[in-house]
């Protein structure tokens, strides 16, 4: 992650609807990344075995953020697709359109990442529709091939091209969880939240902020996620204490700066919001 996110020229991917898939075309500058163990390593030869890779772990971790740092450091187009409920085969491979009174076709991401020799990246693959992981196993195992079914075509994946995929195992329930036949077919990393001095130089670098008030903002961070009686379905990530520090280092409030950046975006809850509201209280 970096103080400035990198520009990227985007083409949006006609779906059902907005913002389900985009193309990163150009990363102009280097994403910033810092690994924190052998990531970097592990990603580079996936990639060069053509094995496609898994990344497992809560949210605003850095997963998305190591796959933009490795599609920059391995010179390769990034097709990016945010999964949800309503994802399915048909929106990742493809569909007729009516275009000027013709019929056309028109290439779903994925087909276009096979094409192109793009890294494909699936985030949140579990909530997608179940015929969408069925359309990618015959990419993950030993085939790499896509048969686009509506145009009889059947597609090798050529070397450059590698399937990423990321999950946040916390969220997975009943029908949401990934099918052990499914999490097989991937080499897996495992994303979990930094130590206070890894994570202090995350903030750093993607912010430029330093001194007391991100000591103390870390601090906040390590105390929050210790707290047993926090009842947060999910806790403070790396990319809240982010945008947290970027609203102190412009001015705001610390105190206002952590409740509109932390306490609110993980509780609706009136009694839990005044937990949190107190142990910011005790840090600034």
């Amino acid at each position: 992650m970096s103080p400035s996110r990198p520009e990227m020229m985007q083409e949006k991917v006609r779906s059902d609807s907005s913002d389900r898939a985009s193309i990163s075309k150009d990363l102009k500058d280097t994403p910033y990344y810092r690994a924190v163990d052998r990531e970097l390593e592990v990603f580079e030869h996936a990639f060069k075995n053509r094995l496609p890779l898994l990344l497992k772990g809560p949210t605003g971790t850095g997963k998305s953020r190591l796959v933009e740092y490795m599609a920059h450091r391995l010179g390769r187009p990034l097709i990016n697709v945010s999964c949800h409920e309503e994802t399915s085969a048909v929106d990742l491979i493809g569909r007729y359109l009516i275009a000027g009174g013709e019929t056309v076709w028109q290439d779903g991401p994925m087909t276009r990442a096979v094409r192109e020799g793009a890294i494909l990246y699936l985030d949140e693959i579990a909530e997608a529709r179940p015929d969408t992981l069925v359309a990618i196993h015959s990419l993950t195992d030993h085939r790499r091939s896509l048969f686009v079914e509506r145009k009889n075509e059947s597609l090798e994946a050529p070397d450059s091209f590698m399937l990423v995929a990321s999950f946040n195992p916390g969220y997975q329930r009943g029908s949401r969880e990934l099918k052990p036949s499914t999490r097989q077919r991937f080499v897996s990393i495992g994303f979990g939240y930094p130590n206070a001095d890894v994570e202090r130089e995350i903030v750093t670098g993607e912010t430029g902020f330093e001194g007391s008030k991100l000591n103390a903002l870390i601090k906040l961070a390590q105390q929050i996620r210790k707290a047993p009686d926090l009842p947060l379905s999910e806790t403070v990530s790396t990319r809240l204490l982010v945008d947290a520090a970027r609203l102190m280092q412009s001015g705001l409030s610390p105190r206002l700066a952590c409740r509109v950046a932390i306490a609110e975006p993980l509780t609706d809850d009136e009694d839990t919001l005044r937990a949190l509201t107190d142990v910011i209280a005790m840090q600034f």
